[in-house]
């Protein structure tokens, strides 16, 4: 995992400003394509389910826990590996390995092969982010963090709108075979990883003086731990994204038992725009907002989400009950919206707020937490409550009641947001106290 000098940027070397627009281009691309390949099995689901006689709770399984476990638990010796050797190479070998995986989820041909090939999809992925945001962190100064960060969580949006224009395209309205999706949007990844590996010089970690040594693994995650605005808005993203990934998960489901008459192509090319468009706009302007907010008061890093939750929330709750489809789908796109707008400002917190010697290990951190009770429970959660209620409600609404119960992590998160907005300014000014002492 070392790197030559002719790899990395020198010590005194400035990266300039085209160069750092560059990585973070090129990094934001690679998100996207991890989202890509996360979110296909969700807009697949219905075919998948059909050819291979799925039940609910088996779906929900590969859309949540199958994916997410090992994706979790990887990342952190993955983030330890981040914070010590090259950056590059594990991002360009983890987005070769995930988009080989979801490739090969096209020759699945039972639960149980699609379910190893969801593993190693999980296992790929947890190789993106930790490195990038590290790296991000070193080419952006602080009062730049959240907008960089902002701009490089566009990759979720954009990588579901990929996601869905792809299906769209190669379903043919629904009468192309799945499989084809699968390996028409692993394949490019790999080519992306080439890219990556041979464009991107491995940047030097920001530091004061001579720099701090490595923080050993235990006193990384001792120290995160006891930063309770860290904490909040670790929760407070988690908790959201419980709710965003379920209903990412199981959308294209809902619109199928629910608004029958929908045609399913109308469907998916829709959510690709919306995704591509009021949900990449929430993500940027949360990111550019928190920034300039947080420059007069630092709680705006976290009053901002706590507002644009209050409004998002309920619009999802309403969507679900309205007739009419494309009330359903406006309703829908209020909440991607206001529901981006948390990303920027949660990502630039677990950056700030975290010594610089344990940047990557801070974003292990907090995805593990969020991937574990959001991209693990979310979809799970709502495959198996759907399963249970489907005897006395029939699919359709146990579908619908199984989505509805999803306002109480979105409850959970505005509080938790609220609490962080408490705690911020403190934990900001002891972060900053420590940085000047090293």
């Amino acid at each position: 995992m070392s790197q030559s000098a002719t790899e990395t940027i020198s010590q005194g070397e400035t990266p300039s400003g085209a160069y750092r627009n560059y990585v973070l281009f090129i990094l934001t691309l690679v998100y996207a394509f991890n989202f890509i390949d996360r979110q296909i099995i969700g807009i697949l689901s219905p075919f998948i389910q059909a050819d291979l006689g799925l039940s609910d709770a088996q779906l929900g399984w590969l859309k949540g826990f199958a994916f997410a476990l090992l994706y979790t638990i990887v990342g952190i010796p993955i983030a330890w590996l981040a914070d010590r050797y090259s950056r590059v190479n594990i991002v360009s070998v983890s987005l070769a390995l995930w988009s080989g995986f979801t490739a090969l989820s096209g020759v699945a041909t039972n639960f149980f092969q699609l379910a190893l090939a969801r593993v190693g999809v999980g296992i790929g992925e947890a190789g993106g982010s930790p490195p990038s945001h590290s790296m991000l962190s070193d080419l952006f100064a602080p009062h730049e963090r959240a907008k960089a960060l902002g701009i490089y969580s566009l990759g979720i949006p954009f990588g579901i709108m990929a996601a869905y224009l792809a299906a769209a395209f190669f379903l043919q309205g629904g009468s192309a075979d799945w499989r084809s999706v699968m390996i028409a949007v692993g394949i490019p990844g790999v080519l992306l990883a080439l890219l990556v590996k041979f464009t991107v010089k491995e940047t030097v970690r920001t530091s004061v003086g001579n720099g701090p040594a490595q923080m050993k693994f235990t006193t990384a995650v001792s120290t995160l731990l006891r930063i309770p605005t860290w904490w909040g808005m670790c929760l407070g993203i988690s908790f959201g994204s419980f709710g965003n990934y379920a209903i990412g998960a199981w959308i294209i489901d809902f619109f199928v038992r629910i608004h029958t008459d929908m045609p399913v192509q109308t469907l998916l090319i829709t959510f690709g725009i919306i995704n591509g468009t009021a949900y990449a706009l929430g993500v940027w302007l949360g990111g550019v907002i928190a920034d300039k907010w947080g420059k007069k008061d630092k709680r705006g890093y976290a009053w901002l989400p706590t507002i644009s939750m209050l409004i998002g929330v309920p619009c999802f709750v309403a969507s679900l009950y309205v007739a009419n489809p494309w009330i359903t789908l406006a309703l829908l796109t209020i909440l991607l919206f206001t529901s981006g707008m948390y990303l920027g400002p949660c990502f630039a917190i677990a950056q700030t707020l975290a010594p610089v010697n344990a940047r990557a290990m801070s974003t292990a951190l907090f995805f593990f937490v969020l991937n574990i009770i959001a991209l693990g429970g979310g979809p799970t959660f709502v495959g198996l409550a759907s399963d249970y209620f489907t005897e006395s409600m029939g699919s359709s609404e146990a579908l619908r009641f199984s989505l509805m119960l999803l306002t109480v992590p979105y409850l959970l998160s505005i509080l938790t947001f609220y609490w962080s907005s408490l705690k911020i300014r403190q934990d900001w000014a002891n972060s900053e106290a420590k940085q000047k002492a090293m």
